[in-house]
């Protein structure tokens, strides 16, 4: 923080109720956060296990595939700012539970959709309830818990939220060979139910709307704005690889999305100029700390969305996995971030978190070198079980620390915003790997999701998924505070 920030006047004191984590009140707190988010993240990363399933049934190649991730994680990115804005507004345990419910039913109906078209449309609707109740899943625990206490419940958030993104290719590898990949999106009903009943019947004490947000009018015009953006840059850079990117309709879709952006940006400037509560409220980002963490997270999670999109389509096509062997491969990563995320957390509390998330994001570039050599005829003791190994040790260093450096870098009120801006951010990487990993790997648009040429093209993504983590490595040792007391203001 600035030393401007440093010397203002103390804040009124918080007189909102808290739990201790080991108490009953607490335990459900988590529970219910851990199993809404856990619902969409699980749904995030079972998917990709059975798409070479998908494309089987619907004949498809990378690109429908493209369209079959990015339609969810569209939706997921766009309001996941907007979701961070009404939670501060409103009871958040209550916009969680509608975000819950919202994504129960979606996911029932990707489970039930007879094509492409009608699944992509249901992925849209999935993503906006996604995106309704994962930034307020953890503003939950932001407002409960203090100190150490919240330390601990977000190293809990972090480890389940990795391991679901972990067992997802397990346990969706498992639904495919045993019945269909439908079943990857009914598994995740369950998970949304149960987080309902959580939060209704056991809200977080004392939670409460602040005066101004609930005073404030809710930023409509700048959720417009930034999902038609979002959605024109995705969709040239999806469809330009076969339809050429000087096709006419190509060139309006990304013109037009890049201009939305920028309006969208404009908007929030002047909405924030004039004291009113914009969407993205632009001066969150004069904290140097949260502005890294945000961008460390593009780096770091773009990478790890190009791996999970490429990675099993590369062990079921080429080395000749099944559904269940390849998803099992991963289970080391799940051991690990339950073993690392809570320890990481408490560490990130007491030291800061730029040593955890610089090294952590310094392995996780090894691990992408590791994955670069699953090649046709590599074993898994020799090759992919190295790779899965140091991949968990990375994630579990870097997650949790990186969730607690975001929400201590913003103010208490805005706990909510910061939460959907991160996550925004995070579901903003997987969004734009998934549109533009295949195309600079030299894979964009291509028919065939096995031979030689995806799997030459797999080898350069792990490459440059590498890049991405050294690069995240430099953005947090050079922005994220590394001391105990910068860290908790």
């Amino acid at each position: 923080m600035t030393a401007k920030h440093r010397n203002r006047a103390p804040a009124a004191p918080d007189t909102r109720a808290r739990v201790r984590l080991k108490s009953a009140a607490g335990r459900w707190i988590v529970a219910g956060s851990v199993l809404g988010s856990g619902a969409v993240f699980l749904e995030g990363s079972v998917v990709n296990v059975a798409l070479p399933a998908i494309a089987r049934d619907f004949g498809l190649g990378v690109e429908g595939l493209q369209w079959v991730v990015n339609g969810y994680l569209l939706t997921l990115t766009a309001f996941m700012l907007l979701s961070g804005t009404l939670g501060d507004r409103f009871r958040r345990s209550r916009v969680f539970a509608v975000g819950c419910a919202a994504f129960a039913v979606a996911s029932v109906g990707c489970a039930l959709a007879p094509s492409l078209p009608v699944l992509v449309v249901l992925r849209l609707l999935q993503g906006i309830a996604g995106a309704l109740l994962v930034p307020n899943s953890l503003a939950m625990l932001e407002t409960s818990f203090r100190g150490d206490e919240r330390g601990g419940a977000i190293g809990q958030w972090a480890a389940a939220s990795a391991i679901s993104n972990a067992l997802g290719p397990l346990a969706g590898g498992w639904l495919v060979d045993a019945g269909s990949w439908r079943w990857v999106f009914a598994s995740v009903v369950p998970f949304a139910l149960g987080a309902i009943w959580i939060a209704l019947r056991h809200a977080p004490a004392g939670e409460a709307r602040a005066p101004a947000a609930a005073a404030a009018r809710v930023d409509y015009t700048g959720a417009t704005l930034v999902t038609l953006g979002l959605a024109g840059v995705v969709a040239a850079l999806i469809v330009g690889p076969t339809a050429g990117f000087g096709r006419p309709g190509v060139l309006a879709a990304g013109i037009g999305g890049a201009l939305c952006l920028v309006a969208f940006v404009l908007e929030e400037r002047r909405l924030g100029g004039r004291g009113a509560r914009p969407l993205l409220p632009l001066e969150v980002f004069r904290s140097r700390q949260f502005t890294g963490a945000n961008v460390m997270t593009v780096l770091v999670y773009a990478a790890l969305s190009g791996l999970l999109f490429l990675l099993m389509p590369q062990l079921q096509n080429n080395l000749g996995y099944s559904a269940l062997t390849a998803g099992a491969a991963l289970l080391p990563v799940s051991a690990l971030m339950l073993a690392l995320s809570p320890v990481a957390g408490r560490v990130a509390a007491r030291i800061g978190p730029r040593l955890p998330m610089t090294v952590g994001a310094l392995i996780a570039a090894g691990a992408m070198l590791l994955f670069s050599r699953i090649e046709p005829g590599a074993s898994y003791l020799g090759v992919v079980l190295p790779a899965a190994l140091v991949f968990g040790l990375g994630l579990g260093t870097l997650v949790a620390p990186l969730t607690a450096a975001v929400l201590a870098a913003a103010d208490q009120g805005k706990a909510g915003v910061a939460s959907g801006i991160n996550n925004a951010a995070a579901r903003l990487a997987g969004l734009l790997a998934a549109a533009a990993l295949p195309l600079a790997a030299g894979i964009g648009g291509i028919t065939r999701l096995d031979g030689p040429e995806f799997a030459a093209g797999y080898v350069r993504a792990m490459w440059i998924c590498a890049g991405l983590c050294v690069a995240g490595s430099v953005v947090a040792l050079l922005t994220i505070e590394g001391t105990t007391r910068k860290a908790a203001r």
